[in-house]
């Protein structure tokens, strides 16, 4: 179910993978955010269009919710620790939506008006919509690099 999630993820990490601390922190000349910042914010994005849209806790911890969610930018340098931190929730949050979806704990969903022009109106919208938003990221984030 979310094959295309976990490969935009994956190209992320390889993308990422071998930058320094500082190279991941740069905000580029003509970008309002950085790599990190791109990484985290698909992280952070699934988990609020899916368990905050549905009404549940999200399983990513609230600090990182309020750095990278919609409408934030870079307010510090992320250490090397803290971007480790981050990697390490590449796939298991994925996991643990895909193993609740499964049992059946999504019962309800709030119709969602996104900035790119689309409404989500069901959990299944939101997830096709994350894999479009994740790719887009990805493409800021490809852009970034060569910059850094």
């Amino acid at each position: 179910m979310l094959d295309i999630t976990r490969q935009t993820r994956s190209n992320f990490l390889r993308l990422i993978d071998g930058l320094s601390t500082e190279q991941l922190n740069l905000i580029p000349e003509g970008f309002n955010n950085n790599l990190i910042w791109n990484f985290a914010h698909n992280i952070v994005t699934q988990q609020l269009l899916t368990y905050g849209l549905a009404g549940l806790p999200t399983k990513v911890d609230n600090k990182w919710i309020a750095a990278f969610r919609k409408g934030t930018k870079p307010e510090q340098l992320y250490s090397a620790e803290e971007i480790e931190q981050l990697k390490a929730l590449t796939f298991d949050p994925l996991d643990q939506f895909e193993d609740d979806y499964k049992a059946g704990i999504f019962e309800t969903f709030r119709v969602y008006p996104t900035s790119y022009g689309v409404t989500l109106n069901t959990l299944e919208e939101a997830i096709a919509f994350n894999n479009v938003h994740e790719g887009l990221h990805l493409g800021y984030a490809m852009s970034m690099k060569k910059k850094v």
